[in-house]
């Protein structure tokens, strides 16, 4: 029995499919690999894990698509108001470590469904909280953040696991195009739902329901168990060796090391540290743009007389309609762009991945400067270099991630994923709001009131943003010395 079972992994083994010839000639017998899904399954998983990622970028974004609203409602400076996605942001970066010690060893499946539950009934719940209790409003939003970051820490780990590297770059690229889907739908839904209701609360009680289908498509067409699709692994499947939570191999078990020791061997591995200080800056800048973006056209069109200052109870939210969608329409653009441009140029350069994001960071804090020095004289320019910008920013978010999966081994990944995401949001937009906010406080503290001023004071704390793009720049240069000889430990 054993030399039978040796027959048949020799060709799997070997690159050959179960039913090759054999070393001597003859035909070894088919066999049907359990782990071997049909196409149409995977397809399906990934569409129910894009629907979930979409539901879960609309909530991470409603909140600045009614920043005004929000704003005068709870009677808050530019500080409090940055605030509000600062706790969201760390409350996600502070669960994401744990969620990622969990997803290693444990059912995702059940780990999701916990998650996308969780963040709807704490957002529908958010939609009832009056103007007296704003530390209330601020408490949910962290509580959604824990939630959020489920989803973000696992999903892409089941995806890694159902396709094998040619594919798995144009399927992230897929997932990840949900990032500005979902956030340019979170300011169109958000402005939607407080212009024809009249109540910004509203905005908040569309998502939920919208997570209920979510949560039932996951329970009725994502498997409990997933297993890893290499040749290697479902070699592995044959001798019976698959096993655990999510039918990982027991030689995963057999080398199973502490999270400590995942960790101290991820802060080694240069490329991941070096790639994670880039998402970090994009992670700044991205989140500085959403939070403070709409305000501050808004108050670039008040200093150029384009519109009257917001004296109602519902504030005019037309810059949250565009700005959403210049976000869906570039962040498709670029993610597009960036995974074609990564798969043509890596068959002439081994570290055309960091080359890319370096090159697009570069681009990017330039247009971003740029739109801004002319927002007080020319809102359509503004317009234009804005969405460049962010077209921009958008090339990296499924390359950075393809880094991270090809230069950490597999049984590190979900850990990799939770450190990078603690890392980026930590340094990067967990403070960035706030940052702005605070800066533009103390600008308007030196001067005179004015509304001249309130915009200025936005506008010079947003330069910032600039600056630390051509950071990120940098560091994504610096993981390109480092990327080839990382990726060969990660596959040894």
């Amino acid at each position: 029995e054993h030399e039978d079972t040796s027959l048949l992994l020799q060709p799997l083994l070997e690159g050959q499919s179960p039913g090759a010839a054999a070393a001597d000639g003859s035909q070894c017998p088919s066999v049907a690999v359990p782990g071997n899904r049909p196409a149409k399954r995977d397809c399906l998983v990934v569409a129910v894990l894009c629907f979930g990622n979409l539901i879960n970028f609309i909530d991470w974004f409603i909140v600045p698509g009614i920043l005004l609203d929000i704003q005068k409602y709870f009677g808050l400076s530019d500080g409090k108001t940055g605030l509000l996605q600062t706790v969201f942001t760390l409350c996600y970066m502070l669960a994401a470590p744990i969620f990622g010690y969990l997803g290693d060893r444990y059912n995702r499946k059940i780990i999701l469904g916990a998650g996308i539950f969780f963040w709807s009934g704490v957002t529908l719940g958010s939609s009832f909280i009056t103007h007296s209790h704003y530390r209330i409003f601020v408490l949910s939003r962290g509580l959604v953040g824990i939630g959020s970051a489920s989803y973000s820490t696992i999903a892409p780990t089941i995806i890694a696991d159902l396709f094998e590297e040619g594919k798995r770059t144009t399927v992230l690229s897929i997932f990840y195009i949900f990032i500005p889907v979902g956030s340019g739908c979170g300011y169109m839904l958000a402005a939607g739902m407080a212009k024809s209701t009249g109540d910004w609360h509203w905005a908040f009680r569309v998502t939920p329901c919208m997570g209920g289908l979510a949560l039932l498509l996951l329970i009725l067409l994502v498997p409990h168990k997933i297993q890893r699709k290499t040749s290697a692994h479902r070699a592995l499947s044959i001798s019976g060796m698959i096993g655990g939570a999510d039918e990982k191999p027991d030689v995963y078990r057999a080398t199973r090391t502490s999270w400590c020791q995942d960790v101290g061997s991820l802060v080694k591995n240069c490329s991941f540290v070096c790639s994670s200080l880039g998402l970090t800056a994009m992670a700044f800048v991205t989140g500085a743009l959403g939070m403070w973006m709409p305000l501050f056209l808004y108050r670039a069109q008040v200093v150029q007389g384009l519109v009257p200052p917001c004296l109602q109870d519902s504030c005019n939210s037309s810059n949250s309609l565009i700005f959403g969608g210049i976000t869906i329409g570039t962040g498709i653009l670029g993610i597009i762009a960036g995974a074609e441009a990564a798969r043509r140029l890596r068959k002439i350069n081994n570290k055309a991945d960091p080359l890319i994001c370096a090159t697009s960071m570069f681009l990017s804090a330039l247009c971003l400067y740029i739109a801004l020095m002319v927002a007080q004289t020319n809102i359509l320019s503004t317009f234009i270099f804005i969405a460049f910008g962010e077209l921009f920013l958008s090339v990296n978010w499924a390359v950075v991630t393809d880094i991270l999966l090809y230069v950490v081994a597999p049984r590190r990944q979900s850990t990799a994923i939770a450190l990078q995401i603690l890392g980026s949001h930590l340094l990067g937009d967990a403070g960035s709001p706030y940052l702005i906010g605070a800066i533009s406080n103390a600008i308007q503290a030196r001067n005179v009131p004015s509304l001249q001023w309130s915009f200025r004071s936005m506008q010079y704390s947003f330069v910032t943003c600039a600056f630390v793009g051509v950071f990120g720049g940098g560091f994504f240069l610096l993981t390109s010395f480092y990327v080839e000889e990382d990726r060969k430990e990660a596959q040894r």
